[in-house]
């Protein structure tokens, strides 16, 4: 019976690329790191190589830049991960643009073997490898001396138990060269203009001995360095049906809005995502707003994602004290190259931050806008990917969307997304006596009994307060409900 070897994993202390690696970096691997120029490929090595190396383990950066490493590490001291004091101490710049510059790659690996075995690196990077060998490619075998070097520099590093990175420039993947065979794994790095957005992706196409998360990645490029933006792993909970109905009922979200709550069936079944739609200025950020702080106002915290307007700049100053009160989280990315991969995290990270139960997402018309142009093509599937996620942490979700008022149809969303949701609330305005007034109705409470009456509402300083069932045409003309008749209906709530 045969014992298997087991292969030690590095953390990168890159946020999001040790979940797409499979678990971390494997140890004593052969790693190529590639892109076009500009893409990140000498920032992601450096931000790596300052979390893995140790006095224990130290690293050694070779460049093969035309240009000394003092140029490139001023740059690099921007980044929050740069370590003055690891320079020197753990980790060793070598320049190598002499010896290449010779044409002779014998002498460039006699120089790396005779600072490897002086220095005795756990951790080795040459950057940028494709420069060692340009030098000396004939036009007749472009990649003979590209292999042969990349060959016995593997060989070097395997017996010198060492975990290397080749960093290269290359514009296209497709390209047969015998690098990519030899390389335990490769991490390839892409970036690509689309209006005014700038978009960068990662996409590990090989790592031997592990499972790696498969597909495009995107990542961005901050002060703080590289974060990778895996997509959120957690499936959706199993759809209520009928025989759950009861214990779905047991557990309800209250509004904030009585008169809502009681067409409702007494609530939103707790976790559940809800979708408020309705025309501009029928009150759907109101309702979000009552939903946040009724949330408070029983104990829970809250997360507010606003893709059109900073909450603290709004008109809503009771979302404004909760924020400034620490009881609701901002997710507010005015950015207009987000990834829905980086949305989802943002969300997830700021509801483990305070512990949030309810979610706000105001609006899925701003949030199509955050999301770059590249990842609008179908728009359906972001929007379900952000409410899987959201539910398998358990939240409840209001979200709210904007639709054009025709007054002879009923839509609940522009974007084809309802069924997506547990629960529609739909507001529309209707013409009564040459004017608009506000009615609401509930049109699905997923596996809950709830009202099918179409009610009216009004918005006053206090809140959005809804009044009895619509009545018919000749009775509505008579007069409007008055906002006493209304308050009549609400019951009376605990201090």
């Amino acid at each position: 019976m045969t014992t298997k070897v087991t292969i030690n994993r590095l953390a990168t202390g890159v946020p999001g690329l040790d979940e797409v690696l499979g678990g971390g970096l494997p140890e004593l691997s052969f790693n190529l790191i590639a892109g076009t120029p500009g893409c990140g490929k000498t920032t992601l090595a450096h931000q790596m190589m300052f979390a893995m190396a140790t006095p224990e383990r130290p690293a050694i950066y070779f460049t093969v830049l035309g240009e000394p490493p003092l140029k490139m590490l001023r740059y690099q001291q921007q980044f929050d991960f740069f370590d003055s004091e690891a320079v020197n101490r753990s980790i060793r710049f070598i320049n190598l643009s002499d010896d290449t510059l010779t044409g002779n790659l014998d002498r460039v690996l006699e120089r790396i073997v005779a600072e490897v075995e002086a220095y005795g690196p756990s951790l080795v990077f040459v950057d940028s490898f494709r420069s060692v060998v340009q030098v000396s490619e004939t036009p007749a075998s472009p990649h003979k001396d590209l292999q042969r070097f990349v060959q016995q520099l593997g060989m070097l590093m395997t017996s010198w138990q060492a975990t290397t990175f080749l960093i290269g420039e290359y514009f296209v993947e497709t390209d047969a060269n015998p690098v990519f065979t030899v390389a335990d794994g490769l991490i390839w790095l892409r970036q690509s203009v689309q209006r005014n957005s700038m978009v960068r992706k990662m996409e590990v196409m090989k790592m031997r001995g592990q499972p790696t998360l498969p597909g495009l990645h995107t990542f961005r490029i901050s002060n703080s360095g590289i974060e990778v933006f895996p997509p959120a792993r957690a499936a959706r909970q199993p759809q209520h049906d009928a025989s759950t109905a009861s214990t779905v009922s047991a557990a309800r979200v209250l509004t904030g809005v009585p008169g809502l709550d009681d067409m409702l069936g007494g609530g939103l079944p707790r976790g559940y995502s809800v979708l408020v739609a309705g025309p501009s200025g029928s009150g759907k950020s109101i309702l979000a707003a009552s939903f946040l702080a009724e949330g408070a106002r029983l104990g829970e915290t809250g997360v507010i994602a606003a893709f059109e307007q900073h909450p603290l700049r709004s008109r809503s100053p009771v979302v404004a004290q909760l924020i400034a009160s620490g009881r609701v989280g901002v997710v507010d990315s005015q950015a207009l190259d987000l990834s829905i991969d980086e949305i989802v995290q943002l969300l997830l990270h700021e509801i483990r931050r305070i512990g949030a139960s309810r979610v706000v997402i105001d609006s899925l018309s701003g949030f199509e806008l955050a999301v770059a142009p590249t990842f609008r093509e179908d728009f359906r599937e972001s929007v379900s990917r952000l409410t899987n996620a959201l539910a398998s942490v358990g939240v409840t979700v209001l979200m709210t969307s904007e639709l054009e008022d025709r007054y002879t149809d009923l839509r609940f969303s522009p974007y084809g997304t309802a069924f997506l949701t547990d629960a529609i609330i739909v507001q529309r305005y209707i013409e009564v006596d040459s004017r608009l007034r506000r009615v609401m109705a509930v049109v699905k409470v997923r596996s809950s009994a709830h009202s099918d009456e179409l009610r009216e509402f009004i918005i006053d300083g206090d809140g959005i307060h809804v009044g009895k069932m619509l009545p018919d045409q000749e009775g509505l003309l008579g007069g409007r409900p008055t906002r006493s008749d209304i308050i009549e209906l609400r019951p009376a709530r605990p201090d």
